[in-house]
């Protein structure tokens, strides 16, 4: 064997080496999908999206479980919409970290016990999201006008959006992380959802028009929270 082939070898493995420890590191511990239920005068509309997550698995330590993914929209016809962001409220801060564990708090809750993050994965079967688990409620009255956005109550959702318009469910569903980072679709896995640029074009724009939404829907901003982490994560 030559010189040159000799040290192609060593570098071709610590290439793979790295990029083996770079997917452990950033691989979801588990996917989970977000389903958001809800009742119309023409009938039940629905939307979901899948998200990640993605706990520190970095040397140092010092990191803090993240989220992949964007917030659910539901398109209720007539103009109206219902989004469920990645956010709750606590108090009078908006908390983006709660909804890393909804899914986990959402089986324990189900099974009656606590459930393990490390186990997440295994999870099988869809569970109730319930109580201050359903993060915060939106709805535009412009989708592609920001302080046109409103809260909306989970159990009083007429309020918001009218007549005949009921929350009527928010569930969680653990679905296999697939082949990540090829997790294209089919039989590679369900990649995370994407799009919510298109539905709220507005995100896009420059400044923080994510901001303007969440004081628009006399939501709390400010602080170490950035307001469109409320919306997507990359």
């Amino acid at each position: 064997m030559s010189f040159i082939s000799k040290w192609a070898g060593v570098l071709g493995l610590l290439a793979v080496l790295v990029i083996g420890d770079q997917i452990r590191i950033n691989r979801p511990n588990h996917k989970y999908r977000l389903t958001v239920e809800v009742m119309t005068p023409d009938g039940i509309r629905t939307g979901s999206g899948i998200l990640a997550v993605v706990p520190d698995r970095g040397y140092s330590r010092r990191g803090r479980t993240t989220m992949l993914g964007e917030a659910v929209f539901v398109d209720l016809g007539q103009g109206k919409n219902l989004v469920a962001l990645l956010a709750h409220q606590q108090d009078a801060k908006l908390d983006v970290d709660d909804i890393n564990y909804v899914a986990l708090r959402a089986y324990g809750a189900a099974r009656g016990a606590r459930a393990s993050f490390n186990e997440m994965n295994r999870q099988t079967g869809i569970v109730k999201v319930e109580g201050d688990l359903v993060p915060v409620l939106v709805s535009f009255g412009d989708r592609s006008d920001p302080a046109t956005a409103r809260r909306v109550a989970a159990d009083h959702a007429e309020a918001a959006l009218g007549d005949g318009y009921e929350v009527r469910g928010v569930t969680a569903e653990v679905v296999p992380n697939g082949f990540w980072p090829i997790d294209f679709g089919g039989a590679l896995g369900e990649p995370v959802t994407r799009g919510i640029d298109a539905k709220l074009p507005w995100l896009a724009a420059p400044g923080d028009p994510a901001a303007i939404a969440l004081k628009a829907a006399g939501l709390p901003v400010g602080g170490a929270v950035e307001a469109r982490e409320a919306f997507a994560r990359k």
